[in-house]
């Protein structure tokens, strides 16, 4: 390990927060059992947030961010990780009040780390990272919940973000028929691509439903956006379908009657991946890692950062004006 190393640290002075690319040392990182050697990371909504003075992410400065990261054990005390392991963090406190993954080097506690799969290199789990194990918890609690690809049509909102386009993917790859909702028109074709096989206007998956009840539509929903129209939706799933919520760009709250429940038997789930169990993690990376791995999402749709344009990526999911996924690259070396 190198005596300092670079990382991206965040710093509030007054009421400005700016961030800059810092030689660090060792003895800066926060405690930890296990220090890896970060290969990637990537942008996500909330690294976007930690940016900001009122973004409610980071309390303390300066800060290295980042929610996600991939790389090589270098160093660890926990006989469960050596030297040499290929690894992967999403969630936990990562990048919110323990320093993140926009560093070359991070030391984090062994329960966050999470071996690399065969099948999936350090690039590829940061392509899919938070948004895309969040989208496979999602597919899970529809799967788990007992939708199978011949009960009719699967919902997808915000379907261009990072969550969306993960599932679209997935979905597709299962044989799921996938109806992606969004508010870009201009991606139509593309989120095709991914194995949309209709297109939904953002605006008529968010009309208000007259009654307690509408006519059934899907047989499940992932949902990544929330907001009142999350209410509206439900009066439109099929008997025991499946509602997988994540998110809430689109708000906070939502009104429902109990009737979608009571008589037409629907499930609305909540999606953690911050602090998903163990278990629970490693089963999902290895399913990602093999027969729902999100091939039409890793070969589109990615967009790569060096560690110096990270606050034009930070921007860019601000404005949101992100489409798919944002890669950041930390150690340049080539994938092996």
């Amino acid at each position: 390990m190198e005596q300092t190393f670079r990382a991206y640290v965040l710093e509030k002075q007054g009421e400005e927060v700016t961030g800059s690319i810092q030689q660090l040392s060792a003895d800066q990182l926060p405690e930890g059992t296990v220090t890896v050697k970060v290969s990637y990371s990537d942008v996500n909504y909330k690294d976007g947030l930690a940016s900001r003075t009122d973004g409610k992410v980071v309390n303390e400065y300066p800060f290295v961010p980042g929610i996600d990261l991939s790389g090589e054990v270098v160093k660890s005390e926990d006989s469960a990780f050596q030297p040499g392991d290929q690894v992967l963090c999403t969630g936990y406190k990562l990048g919110v009040s323990h320093y993140g993954g926009y560093s070359e080097y991070a030391r984090v506690p062994a329960e966050w780390l999470v071996k690399l799969p065969s099948g999936l290199s350090a690039q590829e789990a940061m392509m899919i990272g938070t948004a895309g194990f969040t989208a496979a918890l999602s597919v899970d609690a529809l799967v788990q919940g007992g939708v199978q690809p011949h009960d009719g049509p699967v919902l997808v909102t915000g379907a261009t973000g990072g969550v969306g386009t993960m599932a679209v993917s997935i979905l597709s790859r299962l044989g799921y028929e996938v109806h992606a909702s969004s508010g870009k028109a201009e991606q139509s074709e593309w989120l095709q691509e991914l194995g949309a096989s209709q297109v939904v206007a953002r605006q008529e998956t968010e009309q208000p439903v007259k009654g307690a009840l509408g006519k059934t539509a899907w047989a499940g929903i992932i949902d990544p956006t929330g907001g009142a129209a999350l209410g509206e939706r439900l009066k439109t799933v099929k008997y025991r379908g499946v509602v997988a919520v994540s998110g809430n760009t689109a708000g906070v709250k939502f009104e429902s009657s109990v009737f979608p429940f009571i008589l037409r038997g629907v499930q609305l789930i909540g999606i953690d991946s911050v602090f998903c169990p163990v278990d629970i993690r490693q089963r999902i990376w290895n399913q990602l890692a093999a027969d729902w791995k999100p091939e039409t999402a890793l070969q589109q749709g990615i967009t790569v950062y060096d560690m110096e344009e990270i606050p034009q990526a930070l921007a860019t999911v601000l404005a949101g004006q992100a489409v798919g996924r944002q890669l950041i690259r930390i150690h340049s070396q080539p994938e092996a």
